[in-house]
């Protein structure tokens, strides 16, 4: 990063969060279809500010659900080409009685910028628009820079792939650039090397055709909820295994060195578990927290409900249960395969006087990127030159389905350089994103296309 852009970035700071806030103010829940107007307006936002910052081409198209904003500004054929990839979209804020503050009215509290959204990924995807803003002012700019937002991460990204495929000629690239992961620490950074996949089912239980008074019918109808209760509860062994045939058949085994090497950042169990106000940690026997939050796959029912939840008592046999199931999934296991193999042994078990249904939502596969590439080797040295000490690569416990498919459709890798941190509350109540680090992410995306350039010309 040039003095010219280093200086660009410094005066700029106070506008360049003001800009932020106003976007975290935005809505833009993709789940919930009341907040569509929300996700149309976030769209048009981010079309103006790549406007605004010089991005030439910017155009929103719209899809079967919500828009994809892009742009690009080509400043020769001699020079590499970096597609950055982003989304707009956001979680629901629910449970909202645990914000400390509201989600979409961002507030500044111990460093922190506290909304829905802030680190996922608004703020990730914002350093980006930002610190291509700076280059293009003083004229820095030594990559072609291709910009690909969109507004359906969060449901699956169900419209990218025909996207991408439909303008993959547009989307040509070398390398895919994507802020939506955590470092270590603000002390220690990190580059994410490999992701686990998802596959996410919602399943409902029926029994009677309709609620039943539990004294006059209970003991003689089976209950949804105890039912569905026994079958989530039969999916783990006593050695929290997954107990679903063939569900492990297809796992890629990490080597004992990769391990170590994982094993070797630091890691603090006592502070792990009174971060999260546990008492003991829990999961896979024959693996460590680290491992089992990344390179082992997992079962957790996100959401369940039935019967009566309201005030005060009401003696009802209910007739319908249900919940929200998803599964985190490792090299090489296939999202499409799983879902299958969950549906069919779900079905499988359920109770007699039942009758299951299991309704696929969304998935993705996981993803290993490598860490001999010019691409890695370029983000490796813009994190060392920004932080100060050299990043460690890293697998990701989370989800980002379009690494695969930018590989996919498009034939190229994806460096994952994000600056959030794995207690900014991502998709919990009082998400967060630090000054800090919203900052250096803008300091740092400079120095990556400047040795991106170098390591291409050499």
């Amino acid at each position: 990063m040039t003095l010219e852009v280093g200086d660009y970035i410094e005066n700029n700071k106070p506008r360049f969060l003001s800009e932020l806030l106003e976007l975290l103010k935005i809505p833009s829940v993709s789940a919930d279809p009341e907040y569509k107007d929300q996700v149309v307006l976030m769209a048009n936002k981010v079309a103006e500010h790549l406007e605004t910052a010089g991005v030439q081409n910017v155009k929103i198209y719209p899809t079967a659900g919500h828009p994809i904003v892009y742009g690009e500004h080509l400043i020769s054929t001699s020079v590499p080409t970096v597609l950055v990839y982003g989304h707009y979209d956001v979680q629901p804020a629910d449970p909202l009685e645990l914000w400390t503050t509201s989600p979409f009215d961002p507030v500044i509290r111990d460093g922190n910028i506290y909304a829905r959204g802030a680190c996922d990924d608004k703020g990730q995807f914002f350093m980006h628009i930002k610190a291509f803003e700076a280059m293009n002012k003083t004229q820095a700019l030594n990559c072609n820079i291709k910009f690909i937002f969109e507004g359906e991460e969060e449901i699956g990204s169900n419209n990218l792939e025909q996207f991408c495929t439909t303008h993959r000629d547009m989307l040509a690239c070398d390398v895919v650039m994507i802020s939506d992961t955590a470092l270590i620490s603000n002390e220690l950074p990190s580059l994410t090397v490999g992701l686990r996949g998802l596959s996410y089912v919602e399943v409902e239980v029926t029994g009677p055709n309709r609620d039943l008074h539990s004294g006059v019918y209970g003991g003689g109808v089976t209950n949804p909820i105890n039912a569905l209760s026994k079958m989530i509860a039969s999916l783990h062994d006593s050695e929290q295994r997954i107990t679903i045939p063939g569900f492990y058949d297809k796992i890629k085994v990490v080597s004992e060195a990769e391990r170590a090497e994982m094993n070797a950042a630091p890691f603090d169990l006592e502070e792990y578990e009174k971060d999260l106000g546990i008492n003991a940690v829990t999961g896979e026997q024959g693996f460590t927290t680290l491992e089992r939050t990344s390179i082992r796959p997992t079962l957790d029912v996100n959401g369940i409900w039935g019967g009566y939840i309201g005030a005060g008592a009401k003696t009802v046999l209910p007739s319908k249960a249900f919940a929200k199931i998803s599964m985190r999934l490792v090299p090489d296991q296939d999202p499409d395969e799983i879902t299958k193999l969950f549906s069919d042994h779900f079905i499988s078990i359920a109770s007699a006087g039942t009758e299951v249904k299991v309704t696929p939502h969304h998935g993705g596969h996981p993803a290993v990127t490598p860490t001999d590439s010019l691409e890695y080797l370029a983000a490796e040295r813009a994190m060392t030159d920004s932080f100060g000490v050299k990043p460690l690569p890293q697998r990701g416990g989370g989800s980002i389905p379009i690494v695969s498919l930018f590989e996919k459709v498009l034939g190229v890798k994806t460096v994952m350089m994000g600056f959030g941190l794995d207690s900014d509350n991502i998709h919990s109540p009082n998400e967060k994103y630090g000054l800090f680090n919203f900052y250096k992410g803008i300091e740092t995306i400079p120095h990556f296309y400047r040795h991106y350039a170098e390591l291409k010309k050499s």
